[in-house]
């Protein structure tokens, strides 16, 4: 028997994975798995750009509202439901269809990794940031040199989130940073994983990056962000880094103009599709469909055909 299939599709922000995915999920008796990172939490949903309500009612979707905006959600933890959520689909006969931006969540659900347990809180992680603070980046770089040779080598001395994520997991783990660093170069996945990315002209990207924080002002974003504050979520939105809300909250304290903070949050976005593209760009096993010009069901129509073609 051989391994159990899994569809991915992907793509940079705003260029309509959680539209299309829907249609397909329905033709293809699949069911849909959130592989954002920002999804997973209630009350943020225009800033995330979470999937409409008919979507949702349309096709099951999982690992969206499933947990409230201060409470921590690892990679690992998320690599846990998600798996138990694609076997769930799988023993009731219908294909998962993973379906986000996040190019590590995604890999976190197929591929062989190990992702060491570490929470933003944890007292490892604290003691090692505030020795950042007190010592600086390259102290630490020499204390990760000798503990993990291999791991310091890959990793920059200003690159003061690695640092301390190295350090943190040499000490909770006993492992070197660098033994889980080798199954992720490995990129091998657990199921027979069809991964598809779309793909649009970058001008034609950009537009529609600039039309969508147009939407999210226009659906009340800043609304939503006022809303989260009133629940004591001020800090946590930001700490979280979901793109928007920061820039929002600026403008309520009266440090930027409304026009700037739209303005910041198009490019702040465009800046994370590009590094999103790297990033998938980086995998052999992508397989991109540029929808220029396409219209939903085109592009379901051209998913579909590749799909055949490649015996899916």
């Amino acid at each position: 028997m051989g391994k159990l299939k899994v569809l991915v599709i992907t793509g940079p922000t705003a260029i309509g994975k959680s539209r299309i995915a829907p249609g397909l999920a329905n033709k293809l008796n699949g069911e849909i798995v959130s592989a954002d990172s920002m999804q997973v939490y209630k009350g943020m949903d225009i800033g995330t750009a979470k999937p409409s309500v008919e979507d949702r009612q349309s096709v099951l979707h999982h690992l969206i509202d499933i947990i409230d905006p201060d409470e921590d959600f690892s990679v690992a933890v998320y690599q846990n439901r998600a798996r138990k959520a694609i076997e769930d689909i799988l023993n009731r006969n219908r294909l998962p269809i993973l379906v986000g931006g996040s190019g590590l969540y995604i890999r976190a659900a197929i591929d062989e990794l190990d992702f060491p347990k570490g929470t933003l809180d944890s007292k490892i992680r604290n003691k090692w940031e505030a020795e950042l603070k007190s010592v600086g980046s390259q102290r630490l770089h020499e204390k990760l040199e000798k503990l993990d040779p291999k791991s310091a080598e890959s990793i920059h001395p200003r690159n003061s989130r690695r640092l301390v994520r190295a350090l943190e997991v040499i000490e909770s783990t006993g492992r070197p940073f660098s033994d889980f660093q080798k199954k992720w170069d490995q990129r091998k996945s657990i199921y027979t994983a069809e991964i598809i990315a779309f793909i649009l002209p970058r001008s034609e990207l950009y537009a529609k990056i600039d039309g969508r924080v147009d939407r999210m002002f226009a659906d009340g974003l800043v609304e939503e962000t006022k809303k989260l504050v009133e629940r004591g979520y001020g800090k946590t939105i930001t700490s979280k880094q979901a793109l928007g809300y920061q820039q929002v909250l600026d403008y309520l304290d009266d440090k930027t103009s409304l026009a700037d903070c739209m303005s910041l949050i198009k490019r702040d976005t465009r800046r994370f599709a590009k590094r999103q593209i790297t990033w998938l760009r980086a995998d052999p096993r992508v397989n991109w469909i540029d929808i220029s010009g396409k219209s939903e069901d085109e592009i379901e129509v051209l998913t579909i055909r590749h799909l055949k073609e490649k015996g899916f």
